[in-house]
Protein backbone atom coordinates (compact mmCIF):
# COMPACT_ATOMS: atom_id res chain seq x y z
CA UNK A 1 0.00 0.00 0.00
CA UNK A 2 1.36 3.41 -0.89
CA UNK A 3 2.07 6.16 1.61
CA UNK A 4 -0.91 8.17 0.33
CA UNK A 5 -3.25 5.33 1.23
CA UNK A 6 -1.93 5.03 4.79
CA UNK A 7 -2.06 8.71 5.79
CA UNK A 8 -5.22 8.16 7.85
CA UNK A 9 -3.32 6.09 10.42
CA UNK A 10 -2.07 8.20 13.30
CA UNK A 11 -4.67 10.97 13.21
CA UNK A 12 -5.70 12.14 16.67
CA UNK A 13 -9.45 12.26 16.20
CA UNK A 14 -11.39 9.03 15.55
CA UNK A 15 -13.96 10.79 13.37
CA UNK A 16 -11.23 12.18 11.11
CA UNK A 17 -9.64 8.74 10.87
CA UNK A 18 -12.81 7.00 9.77
CA UNK A 19 -13.79 9.86 7.47
CA UNK A 20 -10.47 9.71 5.63
CA UNK A 21 -10.66 5.92 5.31
CA UNK A 22 -14.30 6.44 4.28
CA UNK A 23 -15.97 3.82 6.41
CA UNK A 24 -18.20 6.44 8.01
CA UNK A 25 -21.70 6.48 6.49
CA UNK A 26 -22.81 9.55 4.56
CA UNK A 27 -26.46 10.46 4.74
CA UNK A 28 -28.65 11.37 1.78
CA UNK A 29 -31.17 13.72 3.31
CA UNK A 30 -32.83 16.81 1.92
CA UNK A 31 -35.78 18.49 3.58
CA UNK A 32 -38.20 15.73 4.60
CA UNK A 33 -36.53 13.08 2.39
CA UNK A 34 -34.67 10.47 4.42
CA UNK A 35 -32.48 8.20 2.27
CA UNK A 36 -30.23 5.28 3.16
CA UNK A 37 -26.80 6.05 4.52
CA UNK A 38 -24.03 4.74 2.32
CA UNK A 39 -20.28 4.72 2.13
CA UNK A 40 -19.05 6.25 -1.10
CA UNK A 41 -16.13 8.03 -2.69
CA UNK A 42 -12.62 8.19 -1.38
CA UNK A 43 -10.02 5.49 -1.02
CA UNK A 44 -11.46 2.36 -2.55
CA UNK A 45 -8.29 0.30 -2.01
CA UNK A 46 -8.29 0.93 1.72
CA UNK A 47 -11.96 -0.03 2.00
CA UNK A 48 -11.38 -3.21 -0.02
CA UNK A 49 -8.42 -4.29 2.11
CA UNK A 50 -10.27 -3.46 5.35
CA UNK A 51 -13.37 -5.34 4.14
CA UNK A 52 -11.39 -8.51 3.40
CA UNK A 53 -9.46 -8.24 6.67
CA UNK A 54 -12.70 -7.89 8.60
CA UNK A 55 -14.30 -10.84 6.79
CA UNK A 56 -11.46 -12.95 8.19
CA UNK A 57 -11.48 -11.25 11.60
CA UNK A 58 -15.18 -11.87 12.30
CA UNK A 59 -14.51 -15.58 11.82
CA UNK A 60 -11.20 -15.90 13.67
CA UNK A 61 -10.72 -13.00 16.10
CA UNK A 62 -12.86 -13.37 19.26
CA UNK A 63 -13.04 -9.58 19.83
CA UNK A 64 -14.47 -8.77 16.42
CA UNK A 65 -16.54 -11.95 16.26
CA UNK A 66 -18.27 -11.01 19.51
CA UNK A 67 -18.83 -7.41 18.37
CA UNK A 68 -20.21 -8.53 14.98
CA UNK A 69 -22.59 -11.03 16.58
CA UNK A 70 -23.75 -8.42 19.09
CA UNK A 71 -24.58 -5.98 16.29
CA UNK A 72 -26.43 -8.63 14.29
CA UNK A 73 -28.39 -9.66 17.39
CA UNK A 74 -29.36 -6.00 17.80
CA UNK A 75 -30.99 -6.14 14.37
CA UNK A 76 -28.27 -4.63 12.18
CA UNK A 77 -27.91 -5.88 8.62
CA UNK A 78 -24.82 -8.08 8.10
CA UNK A 79 -23.05 -5.54 5.89
CA UNK A 80 -23.83 -2.68 8.30
CA UNK A 81 -22.41 -4.74 11.17
CA UNK A 82 -19.32 -5.53 9.11
CA UNK A 83 -18.71 -1.85 8.33
CA UNK A 84 -19.12 -0.99 12.02
CA UNK A 85 -16.47 -3.60 12.82
CA UNK A 86 -14.19 -2.09 10.16
CA UNK A 87 -14.56 1.29 11.83
CA UNK A 88 -13.76 -0.27 15.20
CA UNK A 89 -10.62 -1.87 13.73
CA UNK A 90 -9.43 1.47 12.33
CA UNK A 91 -9.97 3.19 15.69
CA UNK A 92 -8.11 0.39 17.51
CA UNK A 93 -5.18 0.49 15.04
CA UNK A 94 -5.00 4.26 15.31
CA UNK A 95 -4.94 4.12 19.10
CA UNK A 96 -2.29 1.38 19.08
CA UNK A 97 -0.02 3.48 16.86
CA UNK A 98 -0.58 6.64 18.86
CA UNK A 99 0.23 4.90 22.16
CA UNK A 100 2.94 2.67 20.62
CA UNK A 101 1.26 -0.49 21.91
CA UNK A 102 0.95 -4.03 20.61
CA UNK A 103 -2.35 -5.87 20.13
CA UNK A 104 -3.79 -7.18 23.38
CA UNK A 105 -7.33 -8.56 23.30
CA UNK A 106 -7.81 -7.74 27.00
CA UNK A 107 -7.39 -4.00 26.35
CA UNK A 108 -9.91 -3.85 23.50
Amino acid sequence: MSKANTLFIGLDVHKETTDVALVAPMNRESGTYKGKRRIRGGRHRIRTVMFMAMMSAIQCNPVFKRHYQHLKAAGKLPKVALIACMRKLIVILNTMLKNEELWCAKNV
